[in-house]
């Protein structure tokens, strides 16, 4: 893969490349595009940046003040292998034309300033990200919500729901029950050949990949995983993780979701994401600590509890979300720390006697977040521990979920709502905005948003299973 805007212009020209898609990220998480000539490229374009119209991208800019650039950044390069014409792709961050800083609204340029804040504290230069996004592979969705009705339809036909149905060619069974689905053989797994399409598509498009598997729930619920990287890679690698499941899916004639609770009575859809902080080449979070964790391990793990509730109004960003953190389904809503435990919301992974191995495990986001900004506010969480040294408490090596009410009621737990969530970060933010990472303007426009545009939607709606509960009143 090139790593400079020459190497890309000289792949331009030695695989006689004609067009260039430039890929964005927008406020709430979507990639956005737009392709070029490949004449319209050249050196001053990775400095400068491609001008375009931001006013119609959710989030950002207003009609009278629309004009920004997008710069690439020559280390995404790699050809699409979705596109019938022969088609570089590279990731951008995006620029303010006028004065040509970085856009305070932009979440990669918002990762690149957590990173460099890092840099600037003395603690660490590097900091690895290594998320684990579930997603679930349909057969079949439809959905609608009108002013006289509100519905949804999954369908796959791995879900155990299918076992009585009359199939073509009549029902084979092998359907995962539910929350049986983790690592099954074929033939109840079906979707082997897909996920290997996928992950190697993957490794096409430069991600670091690793392996792939079935997941718990019924349904189709399936993991692929890569590598942990920097920051802003790992970032870069997570979108393009769900751009070439979608698409390889498509191809398969199924579709993917990345819901966390797409189906009712299973287990929902995580992105659990390992963390750690280097110096010098060394890793800072082995030590004589518990679980081998250094003091500053510990201190990184009490500024994300602390912080916890208002993180998941940028981990966990959407009304769906909350569905996927209640008991009983291996969701990590008890805010406490443990080594090896699923059960609690921060694991440390049993990683032997390799101090590079040592990192923890933060349970509680999912791949409905912008991932720039939810490891960019892990970062800032984590560093306010480390900074102000604070204390995560006791961890818990049992299963929690196991407590009593009593004993429960001791452990903090997550937010039951995501605007439980925004009020939490509209109370709890400074860790984000003193470091300079994240702006008051973006804070307040992100509450805004989400209020606006998810949060009172959804209130205003009947939900189909009130006509269960009150039709009859």
């Amino acid at each position: 893969m090139p790593e400079t805007p020459q190497e890309v212009l000289k792949m331009i020209q030695d695989e006689n490349i004609k067009i260039i898609d430039l890929k964005f990220i927008d406020m709430p998480g979507i990639w956005q595009h737009c392709s070029f000539y490949y004449d319209q490229i050249d050196e001053s374009s990775f400095v400068d940046g491609v001008p375009f119209d931001g006013s119609s991208i959710r989030g950002w800019k207003a009609i009278n003040e629309s004009d920004m650039s997008m710069v690439p950044d020559p280390s995404t390069a790699w050809i699409d292998p979705f596109m019938q014409e022969k088609t570089l792709s590279m990731i951008c961050s995006i620029k303010e034309p006028r004065t040509g800083e970085w856009y305070s609204r932009d979440p990669r340029s918002i990762a690149k300033k957590a990173v460099d804040f890092l840099t600037s504290t003395g603690l660490g230069d590097m900091v690895y990200i290594g998320p684990e996004a579930e997603f679930f592979v349909f057969d079949d969705v439809r959905f609608d919500q009108t002013e006289n009705k509100g519905y949804y339809y999954v369908d796959s036909v791995e879900g155990r729901w299918n076992s009585g149905r009359e199939e073509a060619g009549g029902n084979l069974g092998y359907k995962p029950g539910y929350k049986q689905g983790y690592f099954p053989v074929a033939p109840t797994d079906t979707m082997q050949d897909m996920r290997t399409e996928m992950l190697l598509t993957m490794a096409q498009c430069g991600v670091p990949i690793e392996k792939h598997h079935h997941e718990v729930a019924t349904g189709g619920q399936n993991e692929l995983g890569f590598r942990f990287a920097p920051l802003i890679a790992a970032a870069d690698y997570l979108m393009t993780y769900k751009y070439v499941i979608k698409n390889v899916a498509k191809k398969y004639g199924k579709t993917v979701t990345f819901m966390p609770k797409p189906l009712f009575n299973d287990n929902g859809s995580g992105m659990h994401t390992h963390q750690s902080i280097w110096k010098g080449g060394q890793p800072l979070f082995w030590g004589d600590g518990y679980a081998n964790l250094s003091k500053m391990a510990l201190h990184y793990i009490g500024g994300l509890i602390k912080h916890a509730p208002a993180l998941l109004a940028i981990t966990n960003p959407t009304t769906n979300s909350y569905k996927r953190l209640v008991p009983g389904f291996e969701a990590p809503v008890n805010l406490a720390y443990s080594q090896g435990n699923r059960s609690a919301s921060i694991r440390i992974p049993l990683s032997g006697g390799n101090p590079k191995a040592k990192r923890l495990e933060f349970r509680c986001p999912d791949a409905t977040c912008n991932p720039y900004l939810a490891f960019a506010a892990m970062l800032c969480a984590g560093i306010d521990g480390i900074k102000n040294e604070i204390d995560p408490g006791e961890p818990f090596d049992v299963d929690i979920y196991d407590l009593s009410p009593e004993e429960l009621s001791k452990i903090p737990s997550t937010p039951g709502s995501l605007e439980g969530a925004l009020e939490s970060l509209e109370n709890d933010h400074t860790f984000l905005t003193d470091t300079g990472v994240f702006t008051e303007d973006f804070i307040l426009n992100w509450i805004e948003y989400k209020l606006d545009n998810e949060v009172n939607p959804m209130r205003l709606r009947p939900h189909p299973y009130e006509f269960s509960l009150y039709y009859d009143c």
